[in-house]
C-alpha cells in the first residue's frame, strides 16, 4: 500500500476518534487488503472495537483469539499473571477461573510450559475462544465457576486465578461505548456493589485449593478492601497488590 492510501485509513480512523490511528490502521492494513481492507476499516469506523475486528487481541506478548461479544483482556490484567508467576512453581496446577477467552492462562502456560492448566467460563463463546488460545496442552471445561472442573482437582490447586466480573451494576453505563455496547454484560456486570461473583469464588476456594495454595483476584482499588474482606471470612490469608504503571489491583490469598 502507498503512502497516500495508508494516510486515508489513519485520517478516517482518526475522524472516528480513534486516539491511536497510525498504529491502528498499520494492524488492519497487515491483516488484510483491498476491499476486505475497506469492509475491516468501515466496522472499525462504526465502532466495533478494534480486537473484533481483527480477531485477537494483544496480551502479555501474545495474539489472542477474540470473538463479537467476549470480554477482551486488558493490559491491567498483564499484572495479575505477573503475581500469578511468583507463585506458580514449574509444574503447579493452576486453575484460570471466569477465564473468558483464557487470556490469563495462555499467558502463564506460554511462561510455565510445564504447569497443569484448567480453564473455566459459563459462557459458549468465550469457551470457544478459550479452546483455540489454551488447547491441547491446557484443559477447558464450560460451566458456572466450580461446577464443570474435574473433582480430582479438589484440594489439589497451587494457584486459581480469577478475573470475574467487578462493574458495579449502575456503573455499566459509564463505561466506555466499547465495552458496554459490545461485550457481554454478563462479563462486566459484578452486582450491586461488582462483589457477587468475587464472594462466591472466594467462599469455595478453600475445598479446591492445595496447603499452601493461592488465590488471586483481580479487583479495583476502591473494591479492595471488600475482596480482603470476601478472602478472610473464607478462611484465606490476604493481602492486596497494585502495579500503578498499569493500574492493576490484585488481592491473594493463601490457604
Amino acid at each position: 500500500m502507498t503512502g497516500s492510501a495508508q494516510q486515508v485509513v489513519v485520517d478516517r480512523l482518526r475522524a472516528a476518534g480513534c486516539v491511536f490511528a497510525e498504529d491502528e490502521a498499520a494492524l488492519l492494513i497487515e491483516a488484510a487488503s483491498g476491499s476486505e481492507l475497506e469492509a475491516l476499516v468501515a466496522r472499525r469506523v462504526g465502532g466495533e472495537p478494534l480486537e473484533y475486528v481483527l480477531g485477537w487481541a494483544g496480551f502479555c506478548g501474545l495474539r489472542i483469539s477474540v470473538e463479537a461479544g467476549v470480554f477482551v483482556p486488558r493490559r491491567r490484567t498483564e499484572f495479575l499473571v505477573e503475581q500469578a508467576l511468583e507463585l506458580a512453581a514449574p509444574e503447579a496446577i493452576v486453575v484460570d477461573l471466569c477465564c473468558g477467552t483464557a487470556a490469563v492462562g495462555a499467558a502463564l502456560l506460554a511462561a510455565r510450559p510445564g504447569i497443569e492448566l484448567h480453564v473455566a467460563d459459563i459462557d459458549p463463546v468465550a469457551i470457544r475462544c478459550a479452546r483455540r488460545n489454551v488447547e491441547p496442552e491446557g484443559h477447558v471445561h464450560e460451566g458456572d465457576l466450580y461446577e464443570p472442573l474435574p473433582a480430582s482437582l479438589r484440594g489439589r490447586v497451587d494457584v486459581l486465578v480469577v478475573n470475574a466480573p467487578y462493574v458495579p451494576t449502575d456503573a455499566i453505563a459509564l463505561m466506555p461505548p466499547e465495552a458496554r455496547l459490545y461485550e457481554a454484560h454478563s462479563a462486566l456486570d459484578g452486582g450491586a456493589d461488582g462483589l457477587d461473583i468475587q464472594r462466591r469464588v472466594a467462599v469455595e476456594a478453600p475445598e479446591w485449593l492445595a496447603p499452601g495454595g493461592h488465590l488471586l483476584i483481580e479487583t479495583s482499588v476502591q473494591q479492595a478492601p471488600q475482596t480482603v474482606e470476601a478472602f478472610e471470612r473464607a478462611g484465606l490469608v490476604a493481602r492486596t497488590a497494585h502495579s500503578d504503571e498499569v493500574e492493576g489491583t490484585v488481592v491473594i490469598g493463601r490457604r
